[in-house]
């Protein structure tokens, strides 16, 4: 079996067979989470980049809203593809593409968790993996 490899490897880690978890990060002053790590200062509460501290955040949550986008003229993806925006259960709301390659069958409010999907191989055959949200449960 060839190694595996995030293609966004800051995001997430390339190891967790099922449900992966997301790096992102938490103002240790006010306790605001957030999505993408980042090292500028805390966009809540102003405080200084010193006082933000990593935090993994479960890849669980809702699904807020999506659409899905029928003709695109870019190399990575081939269309149909549909884009979520999920609520994580741990704070932040964050935008991903979504396994299922329409809408159908999506509602507002399913919930969603984090896979990893192989998106192809590098030049020395290590398998290159993505992070896409699926729904596991219509919403109730």
């Amino acid at each position: 079996m060839p190694n595996r490899k995030a293609v966004q490897p800051e995001l997430y880690s390339p190891e967790t067979a099922d449900n992966p978890a997301l790096n992102g990060g938490k103002c240790r002053v006010c306790g605001y989470v957030f999505f993408p790590p980042q090292r500028y200062g805390c966009e809540s509460c102003g405080a200084p980049p010193e006082k933000l501290a990593a935090a993994e955040l479960r890849g669980c949550g809702r699904l807020h809203s999506y659409a899905t986008v029928h003709l695109h003229q870019g190399k990575d993806i081939e269309a149909p593809f549909t884009v979520g925006l999920i609520v994580l259960d741990d704070g932040p709301a964050i935008r991903s593409l979504l396994t299922n390659r329409t809408d159908e069958g999506l509602a507002i409010g399913d919930r969603m968790n984090s896979v990893l999907v192989v998106a192809g191989a590098d030049q020395d055959n290590n398998e290159m993996v993505e992070m896409r949200f699926a729904r596991t449960e219509a919403r109730k």
